[in-house]
């Protein structure tokens, strides 16, 4: 029942057709594999001011990847996004804390999905390494 559920989606929701359904799959893990890479990255390099570099690197490798990547890396970046926010209502309460830097996170979001060079928000002396 839930496989017959999620193929439904993929078709009604989604759009994908049948002949591209296994391909869009296929290109999603592999974008949620570039999402993890840079997430990763972003850790091990803990550098100042990187973040948003690896937000727009992550979701422009996953949305090189096909239109399953791109939908991979919005889901990715929008839940990553929300939790934050969450989170921050119990800390903070509704002050608004950390809604800029989200609203940021987005727009870097967005700029790696729709193709742009993500070099655009690299940090200087960032190691070559990333």
């Amino acid at each position: 029942m839930k496989l017959s559920t999620g193929i439904i989606f993929c078709f009604l929701i989604l759009g994908v057709s049948s002949q591209r359904w296994a391909t869009f799959v296929k290109e999603a893990g592999q974008g949620a594999k570039d999402m993890w890479r840079a997430y990763s990255d972003m850790r091990e390099a803990n550098y100042k001011n990187s973040d948003k570099y690896f937000h727009a690197r992550g979701n422009s490798d996953a949305a090189r990847r096909g239109p399953g990547g791109a939908w991979a890396a919005k889901v990715i970046s929008d839940a990553r996004e929300s939790i934050p926010r969450i989170t921050d209502l119990f800390k903070h309460g509704d002050s608004g804390h950390g809604l800029e830097d989200s609203k940021a996170d987005q727009f870097a979001n967005e700029w790696g999905r729709s193709g742009k060079d993500p070099n655009y928000f690299r940090p200087a002396g960032l190691p070559d390494k990333y």
